[in-house]
């Protein structure tokens, strides 16, 4: 395996090096897109000293005030909306734990469940792009391992949370250098550098601001490989977020024990969003319960959750629905016991979806994005159809809409 990736290494620095040879009657490249998550990147990150790739490809591109994640701004309900342009009430993908009648439990470290493609509603951009003659790349995105309506990406990777970030950028370097009739059009590439250390230490610790170098330097050698390749005329690079990130500590805990009896309840999701199943199917008990009890703690029958959620009509919602404010976290006295309060000091995402602190980056650049624009904040169900009108795509019906991002275009 070693000389494998050894191999890929010395396969794309050839191509990348090699000197360019004029060709004046090559016919135009259809245009590409890669699509970068930095998973947990707050929008105001970037002005961070560390980011310095990021502020580059800004400044000669489009960067959002910050990008608006779904309710609950969770990693696998956001993502799986960027590349569809659905809510998550309208994908499917409502948290990151879930159970459906006929599924079971969708866990996101379960692979059986995550290649399931009945958990995966809608239309993903690689299959937009593979079902009209396109093709697609994937190196770890949710739902990119599940056959969606029979279909996978060319390529795609099974997720390995270790997998040094030197090596993704490779691989994707790799498919760029590939010859035009059969690159990829669209790749996907996943880092997780910055919602491990926003969960570990918070938003604002120096371990944060390794982490944006991390995953600022891997952006920056993407960007870098591209202009190498001689392919910055060609290829659109989309640096987004699934969500941002909230300071969180052990002091700020609603547990769950002092409200009601646990073990009449299924918690199916905990916290900030904790999705709540009576098991004797009494609603009105577990409301009347939790309703009013603690300061902190917003609790909703299904169906009445306010409207700006978007969070209504899918089955997998649960009966009942409460949410934190931010900052504080749901639990109860077994995880207390069993983890320790310590483990919630430092920072956690999923709340209301309009706070600052849940924005989500959204940089910008390549010959299909304006030159040195800020535009206003807008929802991430706007991507997906930025995305099919980038590659030259027919759109599925989505939740988002091309006119709401049309300032990011050239």
């Amino acid at each position: 395996m070693r000389r494998w990736h050894a191999r890929l290494l010395l396969l794309v620095l050839a191509v990348a090096c090699r000197p360019a040879a004029p060709s004046p009657a090559a016919p135009a490249q259809r245009p590409r897109v890669v699509l970068i998550s930095l998973d947990g990147f707050r929008w105001d990150y970037v002005d961070r000293p560390a980011a310095v790739n990021l502020r580059a490809l800004a400044a000669r591109g489009v960067r959002a005030e910050r990008m608006l994640p779904s309710f609950p701004s969770k990693t696998f309900p956001n993502h799986y909306t960027l590349v569809t342009g659905l809510t998550p009430a309208h994908h499917g993908i409502v948290a990151n734990v879930m159970q459906d009648a006929a599924l079971g439990t969708f866990r996101i470290n379960d692979t059986t469940a995550i290649r399931e493609p009945r958990w995966w509603g809608g239309e993903p951009i690689w299959v937009t792009a593979e079902t009209q003659g396109r093709r697609a790349a994937s190196y770890f995105w949710p739902g990119s391992e599940a056959a969606i309506q029979g279909v996978r990406p060319t390529w795609w990777f099974p997720y390995e949370h270790t997998r040094p970030n030197a090596q993704r950028v490779a691989q994707v370097l790799a498919w760029l250098a590939m010859p035009p009739d059969s690159a990829p059009a669209i790749i996907t590439l996943y880092f997780s550098d910055t919602d491990d250390a926003g969960h570990r230490y918070g938003p604002m610790a120096p371990q944060t601001d390794s982490a944006i170098a991390r995953v600022d330097s891997a952006v920056g050698a993407v960007v870098d490989g591209i202009a190498r390749l001689g392919l910055a005329d060609v290829v659109n690079v989309l640096v987004v977020a699934d969500h941002g990130m909230a300071p969180s500590s052990s002091e700020r805990l609603i547990v769950l024990d002092d409200l009601l009896d646990v073990s009449t309840v299924d918690v199916v999701d905990w916290t900030p969003v904790a999705a709540i199943a009576p098991r004797d199917g009494d609603t009105a008990r577990v409301l009347r319960a939790l309703t009013g009890r603690h300061p902190h703690l917003q609790v909703y029958r299904k169906g009445e959750v306010p409207a700006r959620y978007r969070f209504d009509g899918h089955p997998r919602i649960t009966p009942v629905i409460g949410i934190a404010d931010e900052g504080w976290s749901i639990t109860d006295r077994a995880f207390l016991q069993r983890r320790g309060a310590a483990t919630f000091d430092g920072g956690q995402h999923g709340y209301d979806a309009d706070l600052p602190s849940m924005g989500a980056v959204f940089v910008a650049a390549g010959p299909g994005i304006a030159r040195g624009r800020v535009v206003p904040p807008f929802r991430n169900v706007h991507v997906y159809p930025l995305l099919a009108h980038l590659l030259g795509l027919r759109a599925a019906p989505s939740d988002g809409s091309l006119d709401s991002v049309r300032r990011v275009l050239r």
